[in-house]
């Protein structure tokens, strides 16, 4: 009721994080600042993920060695299965322009966030944005000989998409997959165990972020408790979060 309260009275400008979203979003010209995608357009709000860090560029920066190695693997399509708004699918259109991106993202305000992403950054013809994915959609996608790759985000719903016995293409697909162990316990060995034999896969494990992760400073923010600036920079994880890097054996 106090919380609800304070939002009456208190302007979105001067409540902690909207104060520190609106202060990066003009610092930052709503452009990403680091990363393997430094420079890319971004629109005013996130769906389901953290919006701040990805301005700043340090979202899933653990990720960072892998999506530029990615980019290095003269890929003929990228299939995003989660693509929120777009961070990954325009990202990666923007890191390879000849690459045909296919997005899959089950909410009709993400699938508007992307469409406006890429629009912003001029690759809107080089992705096609679909709905919720399913094995069919995969068989398809993944047919052929070509390089590939599947970045996947999808709140444990990888147990059922990332299964090389109905989906025989995996074999030769590059995979990076977000574990959402804290759904369903043990599937992260249950994956690991579908693809030791093709894949060489490597586990990255998600490192905290603090106040220091804040480029930023005003006379406001040195007001606020620390503990806002590290939730603002955080990316509201439920606890220590991981993901495989699965590169095809041969």
């Amino acid at each position: 009721m106090l919380a609800n309260l304070v939002r009456k009275i208190v302007p979105e400008n001067w409540r902690p994080i909207g104060y520190l979203t609106h202060l990066t979003q003009a610092k930052t010209t709503y452009k990403v600042q680091a990363g393997p995608f430094a420079g890319m357009r971004y629109i005013e709000k996130s769906i389901g993920s953290a919006y701040i860090p990805k301005l700043l560029g340090i979202y899933e920066r653990e990720l960072n060695p892998f999506i530029e190695k990615a980019c290095q693997l003269d890929l003929q399509k990228i299939i995003d299965i989660g693509g929120g708004e777009g961070y990954y699918a325009v990202g990666m259109a923007l890191k390879n322009p000849s690459t045909q991106i296919i997005v899959y993202e089950m909410e009709a305000k993400g699938q508007d966030a992307i469409a406006q992403m890429a629009k912003l950054n001029s690759v809107f013809d080089q992705i096609k944005i679909c709905g919720k994915c399913e094995l069919e959609d995969l068989k398809q996608e993944l047919l052929g000989n070509s390089k590939k790759l599947v970045i996947c985000d999808v709140e444990g719903y990888e147990l059922n998409l990332l299964n090389p016995d109905k989906v025989p293409s995996f074999k030769n697909t590059c995979i990076l997959v977000e574990l959402h162990d804290f759904i369903t316990r043990g599937l992260a060995e249950e994956i690991y165990s579908r693809f030791e034999s093709t894949h060489y896969i490597k586990r990255i494990w998600q490192k905290d972020r603090y106040k220091n992760d804040f480029p930023y400073h005003t006379f406001y923010t040195q007001l606020l408790p620390s503990s806002y600036i590290d939730w603002a920079v955080s990316e509201w994880r439920p606890e220590q979060m991981s993901w495989f890097w699965m590169e095809p054996l041969k």
